[in-house]
């Protein structure tokens, strides 16, 4: 993408830019006059935009150091996850999450212990074909939040590398909903602070937000009640407990033959 006035006074934070945003910009720190000039219809890539807006706001060096690692991490991660399905022959039906041109997906988490072992888990539905089921993300030292909010991350995910033109998420935590669809819209305004302390869960918020603002004119966010009959929200919880007692860090596929057999097993 090309920079302009409009992309710069997104990244800015009481009217200013952090070193690592300069450095992004192909500038020197402390700016130097006329650089707002140097950088206009300068071409991003889309990471080293997104990266440049996560950055916004009086940061320490050694928090936009971490920033940016993490952001590394996380590409590097759906890399090898990439490469790892780009080497693995192909199945004989076409992924759900891929080729429809709608999509429905329930997400949801679910944590023994707070904290504690936590797990993610989603039913992905596309047309009218039978729900996809994933189960993954288990942390030994997780919360129910980070498990609500990995689970709608992955969710985001699915959509953003699917070619649906509408899909609609649906989740039971309005916390994960509200971080993602509605307060972080704040706290990047008031460079990642809020009133009152910390923002718990920052660096998956911040991802996840991101993504979310890509897509928000082709997927809508919806809540639902957990724990009350609606199939798809408890197949992707029983999907979240799955994860916990499989230990499985890297998402899944789970392999059923009966929608009922699932609803039957322990819910989270």
């Amino acid at each position: 993408m090309k920079i302009d006035e409009d992309f710069i006074a997104l990244g800015l934070s009481s009217g200013e830019l952090n070193k690592a945003q300069f450095e992004l910009l192909g500038e020197p720190y402390p700016p130097t006059q006329g650089w707002e000039s140097r950088v206009i219809g300068k071409e991003l890539s889309t990471p080293q935009a997104n990266l440049f807006l996560l950055l916004r706001g009086k940061l320490a060096l050694k928090a936009q150091d971490q920033i940016i690692k993490n952001y590394q991490l996380l590409a590097e991660f759906h890399k090898n996850k990439n490469q790892s399905k780009n080497d693995t022959p192909p199945k004989e039906k076409p992924s759900p999450q891929s080729s429809t041109d709608t999509l429905t997906i329930y997400c949801d988490g679910a944590c023994k212990g707070n904290p504690g072992k936590a797990g993610s888990g989603l039913a992905i539905y596309a047309d009218s074909a039978k729900p996809t089921l994933l189960y993954g993300e288990y942390n030994p030292r997780g919360t129910n939040n980070t498990a609500e909010l990995g689970a709608l991350y992955k969710a985001l995910l699915i959509v953003s590398q699917s070619t649906a033109t509408k899909a609609m998420i649906c989740c039971d935590s309005k916390y994960s909903i509200d971080c993602i669809t509605n307060w972080a819209y704040g706290w990047k305004r008031k460079g990642w602070v809020k009133k009152g302390g910390e923002i718990k869960n920052l660096e998956i918020i911040q991802v996840a937000h991101a993504l979310y603002d890509e897509l928000k004119e082709r997927v809508i966010v919806k809540h639902v009640k957990g724990h009350s009959g609606v199939e798809g929200n408890e197949l992707a919880d029983r999907m979240a407990v799955y994860a916990i007692s499989s230990q499985s860090h890297e998402y899944q596929e789970y392999e059923y033959g009966s929608i009922d057999s699932l609803l039957r097993m322990s819910e989270g």
